[in-house]
């Protein structure tokens, strides 16, 4: 069973880290993907109503995605927006998920996911997945 199900993704309530989850998906298509992580999320969260991301990893990101008969709005700002219901919170939260590229080992993909889940980790996730041999640092131009 591959790491990163509903409530791993979620997180926890602590909100000290950077991340607030992880994913690892089955392929580098978001359009495929991103319906099954937003439905995933909207049972452990309030409903989902834009996902950022970084587009230039990913195939596929579409301007909105269909889930649960909504329309979700997707850009590249990283980010997962719900509606808040937390006092002091405003009318929007942000939570950070790491999504571990799917050709990561189980190994790697199992301890970066761990990880992201802690909330006392305030590593960013380039650095995570790096640090975690998720992926391999870029050489120097």
């Amino acid at each position: 069973m591959r790491p990163g199900a509903a409530p791993a993704e979620a997180g926890d309530d602590a909100r000290e880290g950077i991340l607030d989850g992880a994913r690892w998906p089955r392929s580098r298509d978001m359009s495929a993907e991103l319906p099954s992580l937003i439905s995933a999320l909207t049972e452990h969260l309030e409903p989902v109503t834009r996902v950022g991301q970084d587009g230039s990893a990913w195939d596929g990101l579409p301007p909105r995605v269909m889930v649960d008969g909504r329309v979700v709005h997707t850009d590249s700002s990283r980010s997962v927006t719900t509606p808040s219901s937390s006092p002091g919170a405003g009318d929007r939260d942000h939570f950070s998920l790491m999504l571990v590229p799917p050709d990561t080992s189980p190994d790697a993909a199992r301890a970066a996911t761990a990880r992201a889940v802690r909330a006392d980790d305030v590593t960013k996730a380039g650095q995570m997945l790096i640090d975690t041999g998720g992926v391999t640092p870029s050489a120097p131009a």
